[in-house]
């Protein structure tokens, strides 16, 4: 019920602030923007064209633009990133994460990066200096270094009084980091079982010592997957030694599972990952027009495979009736392949050890519904025209199907293989193998014994 609430408040808010911009209510819809959480602001931005974007962005103000900023796609961000000044960005970012401002700073051509941290204290450019260090799509990369450390042998009592004397904890904080006097992590203390134990228990008494430690190399799909897994709230990132380096969060392993959920669903279509929804005509056009391109050849390909039967086609109209039939059906059975695949590789299902068992499986499904299918489809024509073009087109259908199951799987196991994107399989690579299969097996059948 409460994200009911949330949604329609998030979606009235939105509604008056479209209004008044539309209105010319200036004063109004500043304040409006300004009331509102920033990252709703940033999904406004996002979600409109680019001349009103430009409105919005000039009536957020100063103090507020680096949260804004923070919640942008990369694109947008770099966009806006490029009107703000190295003071105004020192200014704009002080109250950010240490990883939030990393991947703000990652953004921004060398010689503004490095005028934002001349102009930043000694404090915050050692800590941003150090996320920076590793790259943006590993642990080291989400991992922000705000935690809470404690010494396994004071008491409870010393941690509260510290914890009141401090006066306010990281976001998203649900336990505290254990480590020695040389950093090396020995486990967490959650908050819970600080607030319930007695005064005088020593901490090292109350140390979950087997609390995941996530490298700080570890690859930030398997994370996510880790938190999935677990369901965990912060996790410490440490070193090779085992030193403890920072945590990690919810809200970064929800933004990885976003960005990869999203990338995969543009690759599947053909589209870059940087295309936005309201993004720049001339951009997105030479974006898209890369993969039309493409398809334009393979559909070009698949005309000359027609061409080459074209006798079959002119003798046999029944053949040209069927003719799309074939490679439709390699498509679907292809396409539901792929996805359990692609799917399976997200979540860390699939792994070497497994191949064999999933490439026979899927050749089992696709000879089970090759059988029934084919069996159908030749059974409908041989009533309605033919048993010769019958058993032909059955016996096409059963193989394609075949082949389509063995591709659907095959395809996104060796892009994986080839640290490509397995995604791209769902489209062009597919299609065109399905297509192929089906038109060519269909099609020599027929002009081998049919004519």
């Amino acid at each position: 019920m409460s994200e009911v609430i949330a949604t329609e408040t998030m979606s009235s808010t939105m509604a008056r602030l479209h209004a008044a911009l539309s209105q010319g209510m200036f004063v109004h819809a500043r304040r409006l923007i300004n009331e509102a959480p920033a990252a709703d602001v940033a999904h406004l931005m996002s979600s409109s064209p680019p001349r009103k974007r430009e409105l919005i962005w000039k009536l957020v103000d100063s103090t507020r633009e680096g949260d804004v900023l923070q919640h942008l796609d990369d694109d947008l961000r770099a966009l806006f990133l490029g009107r703000l000044t190295p003071k105004e960005l020192a200014e704009a970012t002080q109250q950010l994460d240490t990883d939030d401002l990393a991947d703000l700073l990652g953004d921004l051509p060398d010689d503004v990066y490095r005028e934002v941290l001349h102009s930043m204290d000694e404090q915050n450019r050692q800590r941003v200096l150090k996320a920076l260090s590793y790259p943006d799509d590993t642990a080291g990369g989400l991992m922000n270094t705000d935690t809470v450390t404690v010494r396994p042998d004071v008491s409870v009592d010393v941690v509260l009084r510290y914890l009141r004397v401090r006066g306010e904890l990281p976001d998203t904080t649900d336990s505290l980091f254990i480590v020695d006097r040389d950093d090396q992590y020995l486990g967490t203390v959650a908050l819970t079982t600080l607030l319930t134990s007695q005064p005088d228990e020593l901490i090292e008494d109350l140390i979950d010592s087997d609390a995941l430690r996530i490298p700080v190399d570890m690859d930030d799909n398997s994370v996510a997957q880790l938190f999935e897994r677990r369901d965990l709230i912060s996790a410490a990132v440490i070193d090779d030694d085992g030193k403890l380096l920072g945590r990690i969060t919810i809200d970064d392993v929800v933004d990885v599972i976003r960005e990869e959920a999203d990338s995969s669903l543009k690759s599947m279509a053909g589209l870059d990952e940087h295309e936005e929804t309201f993004g720049q005509v001339l951009p997105s056009a030479r974006r898209r027009l890369v993969w039309l391109s493409i398809n334009l050849c393979t559909a070009l390909i698949a005309a000359l495979v027609n061409s080459a039967f074209e006798n079959t086609l002119e003798h046999l109209a029944t053949v040209a009736i069927l003719l799309t039939v074939v490679p439709s059906m390699g498509g679907a059975a292809g396409n539901q392949a792929v996805t359990l695949t692609i799917r399976g590789i997200a979540l860390g299902h699939i792994e070497q050890s497994n191949y064999r068992w999933l490439i026979v499986k899927e050749l089992a499904i696709g000879s089970l519904n090759g059988l029934i299918l084919s069996v159908a489809l030749a059974v409908v024509v041989a009533l309605w025209r033919s048993t010769a073009i019958g058993a032909v087109i059955g016996f096409a259908l059963f193989f394609t199907l075949l082949i389509a199951s063995l591709a659907g799987v095959a395809i996104p196991l060796i892009l994986r293989k080839l640290d490509l994107d397995p995604a791209l399989s769902g489209n062009l690579l597919l299609t065109t193998t399905t297509d192929m299969t089906g038109l060519v097996t269909f099609l020599s059948l027929t002009t081998l014994f049919l004519l």
